[in-house]
Parts: C-alpha cells; structure tokens; sequence
C-alpha cells in the first residue's frame, strides 16, 4: 500500500469523524490508529465496532403489523378472517396486533450490507470473523434487496439516532457498489463516487468549525443557510434557492465557504488551465446578494 493512498482512507475517515461525533468515542480508538489498505477495509472496521456497540445497547425495535390465525384472541379481531375460519369449523381467530419487532427497515440494511462486506475478497478475515459472530443476533432480521432501499423515507429519532452513522456507512457502500452480470450479485467499487464525497465534505467543514470554534468563541455560528435573492421588483419565482454550504458569522463579520469535492482543481480549455467559472460565479452570487 502506497502512503498516499494510506493518507487518503484516513482522511475518509477524519471527515467521518466530525461529520458524526460518534466515531469520536473510545470505543473506535482502535480504528484511528489502524493503516487500511482499502476503503472497504475501513468501513468493515467501523461497521464492526459500531454494530457491536449496539448490541450492548440492544438492537432497535419498532412495532410491526401482524394479521395472524391463532387459538386465543390478541390485539383486534379480523372479522372477515374469523367468519371464514368459523365456516371451516377452524376453532381460531384471526387477530390484528402490532408487535415490538427487531425485523425492521434500519436492522434490514445492517444485515444485508454486512452480507456484501462478507463476500468481498478485499475485506480482511479478522473483519469478517467480527461481522459474523455479530450476525448471530440477526437471526431474526431478514435480508433485503439493496437496490430498492429508498434512503430519503429513513426518519431517525431518539430511539434510534445512533443508527445514523451506520446507516451512512452502508449507503456509502451500497450506492458505490457495482451489479454484476450474475444475477442478485453484487460487487464493491474501489472508489466512493465525487457526488457521494462531496456531500460528506461539506458535512464535515461544517461540523469542523461548529466544532472546533463554536465552543471556544462565543457568538461564533456555522450553519447552512439560505440567502436571499436581491431583487428590483421581488419576483423570484423561478430563480433557485441560494443554499450555501457553510457560512460562518461572528460579530459582525460573515465568511461563506462553497466547498467543492473534484478530482482536478481547475478545468483546461484549449490547452489553458483557469478555476471553474460555475463556480466563481456563484460564490460572486452568494457574496454580492448577502452584502446587499
């Protein structure tokens, strides 16, 4: 492994590192000194401590919906279910109950992507050895197809917050992993795509300075925040919303950052080589409508 590359999975996770204060815990101080030889190395270890850690805590249940024959009445009766049973001479009812489950969406995805971490050849055995015997306590969860996960309906709450890091880890790993030809396989890329990288990055500025500053300076503020366009006659219907990445306040002075994750820095036209003009327009944008 060259050092390089070394230097660049630690980053990876750095960046993880403020963006989820969890990783910050003692319990993944091992994980901190460690040289990855690849991504996915990385994100077994971190898969393996947190998944652990959460057993300790006990797996999040949610209640599911049953409709169920049984010999003595639970929750609601199902009527027309009942009647049939009583016309098959069945001496049962059928129930409508909800019950406290461990078979959920988010238990589903930690089990599936631990699946796919645990067919790749990259992925060290000490790694794997950890992911298996925590799969132990999933026997009850089902596996589900990665593809059809829809990320944007995953609401976390108090109940299951500490989720969030995991979950994140596993959508990297599922939306950078590639379909083979063979049917319901799936292999891992070598890379997290740039759209996937740079949404962690900015993350990360953000809660590098919230972090880092907001508890030393008193008034010191970082936040995402939207700007207001400057208009003549007020109409802005059709113009886009001016989100920055970061803005950075304190006293009266303002700082607005537009952090940009790309493989090259500057874009060549004709053999000339000048920053990207998209983006020098729209920080111009951002600075000229929030000084007016």
């Amino acid at each position: 492994m060259t050092k390089d590359k070394s230097i660049f999975i630690k980053n990876i996770y750095y960046m993880l590192s403020y963006a989820f204060t969890t990783l910050k815990e003692s319990v993944y101080d091992d994980i901190q000194k460690e040289s990855f030889e690849n991504i996915h190395n990385l994100f077994a270890a971190i898969l393996a401590k947190g998944i652990g850690l959460q057993l300790k805590q006990g797996l999040y249940r949610e209640y599911i919906n049953r409709v169920e024959t049984l010999p003595v009445v639970r929750g609601k009766i199902d009527m027309p279910g009942t009647i049939r049973n009583r016309l098959g001479r069945r001496q049962v009812v059928t129930c409508d109950y909800d019950e406290l489950s461990e078979n959920n969406l988010l238990n589903q995805i930690l089990k599936s992507t631990v699946f796919l971490l645990l067919r790749q050849r990259d992925v060290d055995e000490k790694y794997k050895a950890e992911l298996k015997k925590e799969m132990l306590f999933f026997s009850e969860v089902d596996q589900i197809e990665l593809q059809h996960i829809r990320w944007s309906d995953i609401r976390f709450q108090r109940n299951n917050r500490t989720y969030q890091l995991l979950l994140v880890i596993c959508q990297l790993l599922i939306e950078g992993s590639l379909l083979t030809t063979e049917s319901g396989e799936y292999r891992l890329a070598s890379f997290v795509d740039e759209q996937r990288m740079s949404r962690l990055y900015e993350k990360f500025i953000l809660e590098y300075y919230a972090q880092e500053f907001g508890q030393r300076l008193k008034g010191f503020s970082s936040r995402a925040l939207q700007i207001p366009w400057q208009l003549d006659d007020g109409y802005d219907a059709l113009l886009p919303v001016m989100q920055t990445d970061i803005t950075l306040t304190y006293g009266n002075q303002t700082l607005i950052i537009d952090a940009k994750y790309y493989e090259r820095t500057l874009q060549t036209n004709f053999d000339v080589q000048t920053l990207h003009s998209g983006n020098m327009y729209q920080i111009f944008t951002y600075v000229k409508n929030k000084e007016a």
